[in-house]
């Protein structure tokens, strides 16, 4: 190997290797580290003070590192019915939106992706036209619509349809409406990759050999578009576990889900190290699902 040829192998490792080296770096700066600090802080004592935390390492006799792990933080996360609730209704709350969101987008995506080329960059735009605008004011307008003397609750009143303005606001209904509305898209976008993929001649021949339309789309189309589906629904559902903003805005007192207590935790009570445990335990319980998705994807298919 002459010097040229150990020059061009030498720039195409080094191009290999920083290529590989930006995401890496980017999920150790800012998912591993700030996992590490949390994680750190999970296992140390509340204290009344700045920082309201007990260092978890410390010197003995300027000699010894002495490290003191406090488990009482997990512990208090079995014993304490308030978390326990916390995380069951925060996943019936996600559990319930990522249906309905299933439930409406898949007819959206399914349409967008048989719609014509010139109209499908359109409904695409349309789709995301909603992150155009502030997440926040996305949602105040929710509470002028849904507030007992609100938008729908009088146009009810004034077609007769009701007698008295509806309970539609500070309830699980409008936590779970809220929730759909705002991650609508993150569910249609990946269910729209997946139909696309999908070659129209599959269909054709199901339909020369006499199969139906919907029987065609339940055991042709469906089947084809279940990494779509499973995206989707993690993409909705991983963020709405953990949702806070919808919750403080929509939800009322009794609307009781993970979000809103680490933000008590973390704000009102001081509670850091407890609100810590609670992020980690949220965090390990998000994953798997996530491992559970690439394990899927990595299996090959009758497409490969």
């Amino acid at each position: 190997m002459n010097l040229e040829n150990l020059k061009v192998y030498f720039e195409r490792i080094m191009g290999k290797a920083a290529l590989i080296a930006i995401p890496y770096g980017w999920h150790i700066v800012f998912f591993f580290i700030p996992f590490l600090i949390v994680l750190g802080l999970s296992f140390s004592e509340s204290i009344i003070g700045a920082p309201p935390f007990t260092s978890i390492i410390s010197w003995v006799d300027e000699s010894f590192l002495q490290i003191r792990l406090n488990l009482w933080n997990y512990q208090l996360l079995k014993e304490d019915s308030l978390y326990i609730a916390g995380y069951i209704e925060s996943l019936q709350i996600a559990g319930l939106a990522t249906f309905f969101c299933l439930l409406i987008g898949y007819p959206i995506a399914y349409g967008i992706a048989r719609a014509n080329t010139k109209i499908k960059v359109i409904l695409l735009l349309l789709v995301v036209l909603p992150f155009w605008t502030s997440f926040l004011i996305r949602v105040y307008a929710w509470i002028g619509l849904l507030n007992y003397h609100g938008i729908i609750n009088g146009f009810l009143l004034k077609i007769g349809i009701i007698s008295q303005p509806l309970a539609l606001n500070n309830n699980k209904f409008s936590v779970c409406l809220g929730i759909v509305y705002s991650y609508l898209p993150f569910m249609i976008l990946p269910l729209y990759s997946a139909l696309e993929k999908i070659e129209h001649q599959i269909l054709e021949a199901a339909y020369d050999l006499g199969c139906k339309p919907s029987r065609a789309f339940w055991t042709i189309t469906v089947p084809l578009s279940v990494k779509g589906i499973i995206a989707g629904s993690m993409l909705v559902f991983i963020p709405a576990v953990g949702e806070f903003v919808i919750p403080e805005l929509l939800g009322g007192p009794d609307t009781l889900m993970i979000g809103k207590i680490l933000w008590t935790e973390f704000f009102t009570n001081r509670d850091w190290p407890v609100a810590a445990a609670l992020a980690i335990a949220m965090l390990i319980f998000l994953v798997l699902p996530i491992v559970g998705f690439q394990k899927f994807t990595m299996q090959p298919t009758g497409e490969d």
